[in-house]
């Protein structure tokens, strides 16, 4: 079929067709534009509601630790933990002298006896006295005490041998005195005492 319209009026059945199609795509950019205002604006007013609802929260939950006296109740545990650890403390420098003397005494040699023990001012350490027959003896007194198979002592030290032979007791004539320091890993200390063979 041929087309006979005037050339002006083809060219503005061809500009009509043109803006109709235009107006469809203006309707829909419209439209869409409209509804991702929508869901901007719905985002926005559920961000800042959220916002809301957890600073609510948040206050809730610092005037529940107030009121609990959180501060108060780890202070309390603080010092639990301190007296726990002074007692631990005191516990571990606590001597067993019944199961001490025994294994002492064990260690003295035959022609000795143990005459006394005192607590040395020195952090864990006892001074022993002691008899022995012969100056010889005295000095095995102080070997065996620090021998470290006993398990007693890191370090025994003489402090002084004295011989008299016009002793009180004439069976034991020299006089041993002993400045000994625990073994820290000694049975014999409260701590470790479930380590006693």
């Amino acid at each position: 079929m041929i087309n006979l319209l005037p050339p002006d009026v083809k060219d503005g059945y061809k500009y009509a067709r043109r803006n109709v199609v235009l107006r469809r795509w203006v309707v829909i950019f419209l439209i869409a534009l409209i509804g991702l205002g929508g869901l901007s604006t719905y985002g926005v007013l559920s961000i800042h509601q959220s916002t809301i609802n957890y600073s609510k929260k948040i206050g809730d939950t610092e005037s529940a630790f107030q009121k609990e006296s959180y501060t108060n109740t780890q202070k309390q545990v603080q010092d639990m933990s301190n007296n726990f650890k002074l007692v631990l403390k005191v516990l571990g420098q606590e001597v067993l002298f019944s199961q001490l003397l025994q294994r002492i005494g064990a260690t003295i040699p035959s022609n000795a006896n143990l005459t006394g023990l005192t607590i040395a001012q020195v952090q864990g350490g006892i001074d022993i006295s002691a008899n022995a027959t012969d100056y010889a003896t005295a000095t095995q007194v102080q070997v065996n005490l620090a021998d470290p198979d006993n398990k007693i002592f890191s370090k025994a030290d003489i402090v002084n041998i004295a011989c008299n032979a016009s002793s009180q007791d004439e069976r034991y004539p020299c006089t041993v005195n002993i400045r000994a320091l625990f073994s820290p890993n000694n049975p014999f200390l409260f701590i470790n005492s479930k380590a006693t063979p």
